[in-house]
């Protein structure tokens, strides 16, 4: 069995799944697209420190200014998984990009998409705006994630193009729904969701989020790199570069965070539409009661049929 950690930013998804973890001899599978990186510490909020002794994968294993994929985290979850249940311990994945936690449970498989240097060429003059115009030709745009920069955008492009080119590939991307997955969100109401959002970001910052930014810079990473990020990469690197000044970058993080975090529970409640139940749970829960309540729930799954 799967068990699956999610919801949105500063809802405090980790803790709790390090709970679980200790209590079920677990070990966290990251479900975050930019965890991955190293040296994106306090911008990608690791919390390394609150792990302790609880092993965790898909953390750290990518150079700052790799554009880790869909593809990837889909290969090295499925990894990850079968090393922790080949060694006997409970795997618990944890994380707020939704499109990870969804791709999984559903059992998506993707074929490896390559870089089209022509087709790159020919979209690089254009805005943000006229990107968004040709990837909507492409499929619908469920939330804003594909569109957050022209890099962005112009991946997205390039991957529906692809598919589109190869309609034989069809058939290698038809989803096979894990039959043991349990989905725990982690629920936290609008007004508690924006205070621990404004109040994290100032401890980030103050923890020297900026001076991130510039060791990254100056160790040769294209503030461009950096900006493909988005939040707090593009905002804190825009105000690094003298784009942006402090406050500007204060403010527009914060609106943008504040985006995000609507724009994941827009994801998860089409989650629920599209078929995969989330049993939610409040983010004030102490860690014991929450621990009691997703064992009462994995108690009550079915058990996995034996593979014939």
């Amino acid at each position: 069995m799967l068990i699956v950690i999610t919801g949105p930013t500063a809802s405090g998804k980790t803790g709790k799944a390090v709970a679980l973890a200790r209590a079920l001899d677990g070990e966290i599978i990251s479900a975050d697209s930019r965890q991955v990186y190293r040296g994106m510490d306090l911008g990608t909020g690791k919390d390394l420190d609150e792990y302790g002794e609880v092993p965790y994968h898909l953390i750290d294993i990518c150079p700052a200014g790799y554009k880790y994929n869909l593809h990837e985290f889909l290969r090295d979850e499925q990894q990850a998984r079968a090393d922790i249940i080949s060694r006997g311990r409970q795997p618990i994945m944890c994380g707020g990009t939704g499109l990870y936690v969804e791709s999984v449970v559903k059992g998506i498989q993707l074929p490896p998409v390559p870089e089209n240097r022509e087709l790159r060429a020919q979209l690089s003059t254009m805005t943000l705006d006229e990107l968004t115009v040709i990837l909507k030709h492409y499929k619908t745009l469920r939330n804003n994630s594909d569109i957050d920069t022209c890099q962005r955008a112009i991946r997205a492009i390039e991957i529906c193009k692809y598919y589109h080119d190869n309609p034989h590939l069809k058939a290698a991307t038809e989803p096979h729904p894990l039959c043991d997955a349990l989905v725990i969100g982690v629920a936290i109401d609008r007004d508690n969701r924006r205070r621990r959002i404004t109040e994290r970001l100032k401890a980030r910052l103050d923890a020297g989020m900026v001076d991130e930014v510039r060791r990254l810079i100056d160790s040769g990473i294209n503030p461009d790199d950096l900006i493909y990020y988005g939040l707090e990469y593009k905002y804190v690197t825009q105000y690094v570069i003298g784009q942006l000044t402090r406050e500007q970058m204060f403010s527009g993080l914060e609106t943008a965070i504040h985006r995000f975090a609507k724009r994941q529970m827009t994801w998860f409640r089409g989650m629920e539409r599209r078929g995969t139940p989330i049993h939610w749970l409040p983010y004030d829960l102490p860690n014991d009661d929450f621990v009691a309540a997703v064992l009462a729930l994995k108690d009550k799954m079915p058990a996995a049929e034996s593979p014939s």
